[in-house]
């Protein structure tokens, strides 16, 4: 039975944490495929340590690893992408589940269905902005990202609209093939993944998503000096597929 295994970064998140969980396992997947969740804590305070660690008490399908101090979205990502290679089977999934309910696991279902109608895909990207946006800091939002994605694009020659999206999908084989160039260990790691994936010549699919931003009164930890961080990210990247290209043999 195939497996889409879902790691979730998290950082003193005890208020969602379990919400998550549970949403993930009422998800109605496709026929014969099943979920399974890493979540990994990046140095969180004893509550948070406390609910994960009963969340895989009570959870058979849930696994907690841990930092011993915070490391970043990045790393943990890693830590977890690590971790399920060393089990996962070719046909399965490997995707990424932010714990702070912004997104809908439901969503997910879609990303599962693309890879069994397009046999020739390695990953599926989500996007957040197919519809228009409720108001001013919401459409502001969409913009700053907007011009992240294009500039991604421009470096890594995918047409992808939400280069930031946390659902980021991919065949085990594939994440195999990039996991040794990841080594962002913050919110770097988005625009490094996609480009990792334009680097080693991944076919990239996108659907739709749903999206719920909270705010940063509510814990939102994404900010302007992270938009800065992803466009040095671009950068190091493209630098990095530019030596790639001049490697005999590649």
């Amino acid at each position: 039975m195939p497996v889409l295994h879902l790691v979730i970064p998290f950082l003193d998140e005890e208020a969602t944490l379990e919400e998550v969980v549970s949403k993930v396992e009422r998800v109605d997947w496709p026929e014969d495929w099943s979920a399974r969740m890493i979540l990994v804590d990046d140095g969180s305070a004893e509550t948070a340590r406390a609910v994960a660690a009963s969340l895989q008490d009570r959870h058979g399908d849930v696994i907690l690893l841990a930092h011993a101090a915070n490391r970043g979205k990045g790393a943990a990502v890693r830590t977890g992408f690590k971790h399920i290679l060393d089990a996962a089977a070719d046909e399965d999934l490997v995707g990424i589940q932010d714990a702070d309910l912004e997104y809908d696991p439901a969503d997910l279902v879609r990303f599962v269905q693309t890879f069994g109608l397009h046999p020739a895909t390695d990953a599926v990207v989500g996007n957040r902005w197919l519809e228009v946006q409720p108001n001013v800091v919401r459409r502001a939002h969409r913009f700053a990202n907007g011009l992240l994605t294009l500039t991604s694009n421009l470096f890594t020659g995918l047409k992808i609209h939400d280069m930031e999206c946390c659902y980021k999908v991919m065949r085990v084989p594939m994440l195999r093939r990039i996991l040794p160039d990841l080594d962002e260990d913050h919110f770097g790691v988005e625009p490094q993944l996609a480009a990792a994936l334009a680097r080693h010549d991944a076919s990239v699919a996108e659907v739709g998503v749903s999206y719920d931003p909270r705010s940063f009164a509510e814990g939102k930890k994404i900010g302007i000096r992270d938009g800065f961080e992803a466009l040095s990210a671009m950068l190091r990247e493209w630098r990095r597929s530019r030596r790639a290209a001049r490697t005999p043999g590649r």
